[in-house]
């Protein structure tokens, strides 16, 4: 781990002194770059398990939409928990997780309605619509995870040694 920790440093002295511009604007939304490379990660996984179960596996792409959507969650909660939120609490995952589950049960009905609508009615590509439906997704769950579920002060032991760096 020291070793990435490491390289991690030198490459963001680097990105200091080749552009100190962008390096202060990304450090200003360092934020908003972690929970999109995180949620990057998940909508990635999200689209290729749905492309494998549904064109691979030839499974109903509401099926597949489903079953991609749960993978992603999990892989969702832990890196907005812990990188995106800097939430190392364990004393309340259980109820942050049954809180980001519910929001993730929602999400997935609001993905299947939004699937079912671009591509039933609107004749859109199953994989374009996922886009769709996950971005707006997307935005509604940042309020949701930053404001309410991870929310800053809830916890002195949140954000306890952050490290300010992107």
């Amino acid at each position: 781990m020291k070793y990435i920790s490491n390289n991690y440093n030198k490459a963001k002295k680097i990105f200091y002194k080749t552009s100190p511009g962008a390096y202060k604007t990304a450090d200003k939304n360092k934020m908003v770059i972690k929970y999109l490379t995180s949620g990057g990660t998940a909508a990635a996984t999200d689209l290729i398990l749905l492309f494998l179960l549904t064109d691979i596996l030839n499974l109903w792409y509401i099926i597949s939409a489903s079953l991609s959507f749960i993978v992603a969650f999990f892989i969702s909660f832990f890196l907005q928990k812990f990188w995106t939120f800097r939430d190392r609490t364990r004393d309340k995952i259980k109820q942050q997780m049954g809180l980001y589950f519910f929001i993730g049960v929602v999400n997935l009905i609001i993905n299947g309605l939004g699937m079912y609508v671009l591509v039933d009615f609107f004749n859109i590509m199953y994989i374009f619509a996922q886009v769709i439906a996950g971005a707006f997704i997307a935005v509604v769950s940042f309020l949701i995870y930053r404001y309410v579920i991870f929310k800053k002060g809830k916890n002195k032991y949140y954000y306890e040694n952050e490290d300010q760096s992107v």
